[in-house]
């Protein structure tokens, strides 16, 4: 299915559910709380010449054990960071697909969502359904039990902890990912200003009454549905369940950002639908760049994308190094 809303309608389209009038008073409290963790940075030693390779874990909220690869450049130079997120269920690339990234001359950091395929872990309790996936999870006990509340303080948290390295140059990370990992790059800058540019390809976890309204399309967002066929026919919850959502809501947290911003997107996309990604751009009030591609959809958008994407993530590293 293809969106039905214009490409003259989506450019203005901000949303179809508004922002709750105490979101960022919850995301204020939810950081003012938060105590950065200790953590472990164990050496793997790959024999790889001109790189040093990490296993970084630290203990997130709710009890959840968090886990990411770093790969720095040998040398005493301060390095940029690349904040790397991977996509819904996935894990993060393996070493040598990282190595792509630090050839560029930047450090590398990959978080592994917890409960989904990586190595971090999720030992968190949640009422109600959690048959299938993790967006709903939480979702009738109200916002400060939302599972990808969560994984966004995972996130803020390993910002907060890489910055601390004294190999870092912590005045210029770049967070980037694509479909979930682009909404957490998008998360990384939203909430943690350290941020000096994110780059979100077709962004997951958009405009969530929007997609009720498109429909049951793609796996990505078939546990919402669910819910409601399996738990609430009659969509009695339904006002409390977007009013919830609202607090994880991309195109909310989008409100936040305030380094520049590059995005994607395919306008055949129907798993996460253009008019949810537009909602999200169109709420940024920093710098911001979005690409479209008439041709592709939710899927691999092969070389001339990829090369965009080195492009962006690397001007600022040689810039400053003139």
């Amino acid at each position: 299915m293809k969106d039905p809303m214009s490409l003259k309608e989506m450019s203005t389209y901000q949303g179809a559910f508004p922002t709750p009038t105490d979101f960022h008073e919850f995301w204020q409290k939810q950081l003012a709380n938060l105590t950065v963790p200790d953590y472990q940075l164990i050496s793997r030693d790959f024999k790889i010449p001109g790189v040093d390779c990490y296993e970084l874990t630290f203990n997130g909220t709710r009890y959840g054990q968090v886990y990411a690869k770093c790969i720095f450049p040998e040398g005493s130079q301060p390095v940029p960071v690349i904040f790397y997120f991977h996509g819904y269920m996935g894990q993060s690339p393996d070493w040598a697909t990282l190595l792509s990234l630090a050839a560029g001359g930047a450090g590398v950091v990959a978080m592994d969502v917890r409960g989904q395929a990586g190595k971090s872990l999720d030992h968190a309790t949640f009422d109600g359904v959690t048959v299938k996936g993790q967006v709903i999870r939480g979702a009738l006990q109200g916002p400060d039990k939302l599972f990808f509340k969560d994984i966004y303080l995972d996130v803020y948290s390993l910002i907060e902890i890489v910055a601390s390295f004294s190999r870092v140059d912590n005045t210029k990370f770049t967070s980037y990912g694509g479909s979930q990992g682009g909404a957490l790059a998008l998360v990384a800058a939203a909430l943690n200003h350290r941020l000096t540019q994110a780059i979100s390809i077709y962004p997951f976890l958009g405009d969530f009454k929007r997609v009720l309204t498109l429909g049951d399309h793609s796996e990505a967002y078939n546990e919402l549905f669910r819910y409601f066929k399996f738990s609430d026919p009659f969509h009695q919850t339904e006002d409390q369940v977007m009013q919830t959502l609202a607090y994880i809501d991309l195109k909310n947290m989008a409100q936040l950002i305030k380094c520049p911003v590059k995005m994607i997107t395919g306008l055949e996309d129907d798993v996460c639908f253009p008019s949810t990604q537009f909602a999200i751009y169109n709420q940024i009030t920093s710098a911001k760049e979005h690409l479209l591609l008439p041709e592709y959809g939710h899927e691999d958008m092969h070389v001339a994308v990829n090369d965009q994407v080195f492009n962006w993530l690397f001007k600022t590293k040689i810039e400053v190094a003139k």
